[in-house]
C-alpha cells in the first residue's frame, strides 16, 4: 500500500473532522478567488482599451465625477456646457470627432439613464476596437431611440415600443409628455451602454425644460465665457430680438405624447459633456493642458481618474480583502495542524504497529505530511471551483446594477500561485505532527499497559 493510500485511509477514518478542516480551507480560497476575479473584471473594464475616446470635455469640477457621469453613467452630471462651445470645439483642427451628450433624465420604466446624442456616437468603437451592432437602425429622426441590451431585456421593449422619460431622474417624479420610439436595440457590449437609452439630440431639445429660456440662456453663456452681465435693458432687448426671430413656443399647445418639432436656437441648447477623439495622442495631451487655463471647462483622459480610483480606493480594498482571506486560510492551516496533531494521540499504537511491521521512520513522516497536503490541496481545489461558481452566481446581480458583464469562468494569473502556496502551507503545518510521529517510541506504545 502506498503512502498516499495510507494517508487517504487515515483521513477517511476521521471523515467529519477531515471534511470540516478541508472546508475551512476551501472557503478561504473561494473568497480569495472571487476577489481576484471581480477586481480583474473591474480593472479591465476601466482600461484605456475599453474606452474609445481620447478626452472627455465637461464643466470644471471633479474629473472623476465627469468620467463616472458621462462614460459610466453612475454619478450625477456636474453642470452643462453651452452648445456654442461644442460647435467651436468641433472646428478645432486637432479634433477628429466631437460627440455631444446630454444627460440628466431617466426612463419611466426601469429608471435607465437617458443619453441625448447624435448618430455619430455609434461610429466610435466602444471597446478594444469593437463596433456597435444594432438590430434595427441607429438614430435618424428626432424622436428615435436606440436602447441597450439590458434595457430591452428588463423592460421587454422591442422595435416600435414607445416610452417617456422622467425629468431630472426618478426622484423628481415629473414625467415628460413627449414619447420616443425604439428603432434599434444594441447587441450586448459588456459596458454601461447596455443599460443606457440613447435618444436623438434634436428630439431631446424638443422636450419642455430642455430648451433654456432666452434670458437665462444668455446669462449662462456670458458667465461661461467670462463676459460681463448685460444691463437689464440690453438683456431685455436681446430677448425681444430672439423671440421675434424664433417666435415663442408653448409645449402645452400639444396633446400629451404628440410628436412636435420646433426650431431651437443654439443659445437655448446645452450639452452635459463632449466625447472627443483627436488626430494624435500628442494633440490630446496639449488640449488637456490648454483646458486647465480656459473658461469653465475641463478636459480629461477618461482612463486617468479611473486608474486613480482603482489604485487609491479599490486597490486598497482589494489588498485588505486579500489579507483577510489570507488570514482565513492561515487559520484553516492551524486547524489542520490541530486536527492532525490531536489525532496522533489516538494513533500512537497504530504507528508503533506499522513500525514493528517494518515501516521506516521516513515513511511515517511522509504519511503525516501527505495527510496535511491532501487537506490543503483538496480544500484549495474545492475553493477554486467554489470561487468561480460564486462569481458565476453573482454575475447577473452585478450586471443588472452596473452593466458590467462578468465571466465566472475567467481565470486570473494569480490563481496559479494558490495551489503551490497551499502545498507549502501543508508542509509547514504538517511538519511538527510529522516529526512527532517520526519520533514515536515503538516499545512503549506497543505495551498494553
Amino acid at each position: 500500500m502506498s503512502i498516499f493510500q495510507i494517508a487517504w485511509k487515515s483521513l477517511s477514518q476521521r471523515s467529519l473532522a477531515s471534511f470540516l478542516t478541508g472546508l475551512s480551507v476551501a472557503l478561504g480560497v473561494m473568497l480569495m478567488v472571487a476577489v481576484m476575479i471581480l477586481y480583474g473584471v473591474i480593472a479591465s473594464t476601466f482600461q484605456q482599451s475599453s474606452i474609445g475616446y481620447d478626452l472627455v470635455v465637461g464643466p470644471k469640477g471633479s474629473p472623476l465625477q465627469l468620467v463616472l457621469s458621462s462614460i459610466y453613467r453612475v454619478s450625477p452630471p456636474i453642470e452643462n456646457l453651452p452648445f456654442r462651445f461644442y460647435k467651436d470645439l468641433q472646428k478645432d483642427p486637432r479634433v477628429e470627432q466631437a460627440i455631444p451628450i446630454a444627460l440628466g433624465d431617466t426612463t419611466e420604466e426601469g429608471s435607465f439613464p437617458i443619453v441625448g446624442t447624435i448618430p455619430e456616437y455609434f461610429s466610435i468603437p466602444f471597446a478594444n476596437n469593437r463596433e456597435f451592432a444594432v438590430r434595427g437602425t441607429f438614430l435618424r429622426k428626432p424622436f428615435d431611440a436606440v436602447i441597450g441590451a439590458k434595457v430591452a431585456a428588463t423592460n421587454g421593449w422591442k422595435e416600435g415600443s414607445q416610452f417617456r422619460m422622467i425629468h431630472g431622474g426618478a426622484d423628481t417624479g415629473h414625467v415628460h409628455d413627449e414619447k420616443f420610439t425604439v428603432v434599434g436595440i444594441l447587441a450586448p457590449t459588456g459596458t454601461p451602454n447596455d443599460r443606457s437609452v440613447f435618444v436623438n439630440l434634436d428630439g431631446f431639445y424638443q422636450i419642455q425644460g430642455h430648451d433654456k429660456p432666452f434670458d437665462e440662456a444668455i446669462k449662462r453663456e456670458r458667465e461661461f465665457y467670462g463676459l460681463a452681465p448685460l444691463e437689464p435693458e440690453v438683456l431685455a432687448e436681446e430677448v425681444r430680438k430672439l423671440e421675434k426671430r424664433y417666435g415663442g413656443h408653448d409645449h402645452h399647445n400639444h396633446a400629451p405624447g404628440e410628436e412636435h418639432f420646433h426650431d431651437v436656437p443654439m443659445i437655448q441648447k446645452e450639452v452635459t459633456a463632449i466625447l472627443v477623439t483627436t488626430k494624435t495622442l500628442m494633440a490630446a495631451g496639449l488640449m488637456e493642458g490648454e483646458f486647465k487655463k480656459g473658461f469653465k471647462a475641463q478636459a480629461t483622459n477618461p482612463i486617468r481618474p479611473m486608474n486613480q480610483l482603482l489604485t487609491d480606493i479599490l486597490g486598497n480594498i482589494r489588498i485588505l480583502l486579500m489579507v483577510l482571506t489570507g488570514l482565513i486560510i492561515i487559520v484553516s492551516g492551524v486547524g489542520i495542524f490541530v486536527s492532525i496533531y490531536s489525532s496522533l494521540q489516538e494513533r500512537r499504537r497504530e504507528i508503533a504497529i506499522m513500525r514493528a511491521l517494518g515501516a521506516r521512520r521516513e515513511t511515517i513522516f511522509g504519511i503525516i505530511i501527505t495527510e496535511s497536503l491532501l487537506l490543503c490541496l483538496g480544500g484549495g481545489i474545492a475553493g477554486l471551483i467554489l470561487g468561480h461558481l460564486l462569481v458565476l452566481g453573482a454575475a447577473p446581480v452585478v450586471t443588472a446594477r452596473t452593466g458590467i458583464l462578468i465571466n465566472g469562468f475567467a481565470f486570473q494569473a494569480m490563481e496559479w500561485l494558490l495551489l503551490p502556496a497551499l502545498a507549502i502551507l501543508g508542509v509547514i503545518v504538517g511538519y511538527i505532527p510529522a516529526i512527532s510521529a517520526y519520533r514515536t517510541d515503538v516499545a512503549s506504545n506497543l505495551n498494553p499497559s
